[in-house]
């Protein structure tokens, strides 16, 4: 299977914005926060980072609200940070695979130990 450039891409600069996050970031709404996957147009020039946010709805919105407005700052730091003629215009996005994955192993959960009560022996 090809690996395009645009993946490549993305993985660097899903890296570079989790260090940002990390190290330079200094909003108090932006908290707990997990880059799962930047999708690059194939031009270059549109990024989706996918997040994962920990908490309740009013955190995300308010970490999601933290995130969009340090946008353009964190396009400077990309700048800076890596050779490229354009750096992508960045729209974030709250992934929310990790939660249904979550609530899927929890139903899994329940079904089996729903089946093992009812299989076991009347004692």
């Amino acid at each position: 299977m090809d690996y395009k450039r645009a993946d490549r891409v993305g993985d660097q600069i899903r890296a570079e914005i989790a260090d940002i996050l990390l190290r330079k970031t200094k909003d108090p709404r932006v908290g707990f926060v997990t880059i799962t996957r930047v999708d690059l147009s194939d031009d270059l020039k549109h990024a989706k980072v996918f997040v994962s946010i920990m908490g309740d709805e009013k955190q995300k919105k308010e970490t999601l609200k933290g995130l969009k407005s340090g946008g353009h700052f964190m396009r400077g730091e990309l700048g800076r940070r890596l050779k490229m003629r354009y750096i992508p215009e960045l729209a974030f996005l709250i992934d929310e695979s990790i939660e249904r994955g979550a609530r899927t192993l929890d139903i899994l959960r329940k079904l089996q130990k729903e089946e093992e009560e009812k299989n076991r022996p009347d004692e």
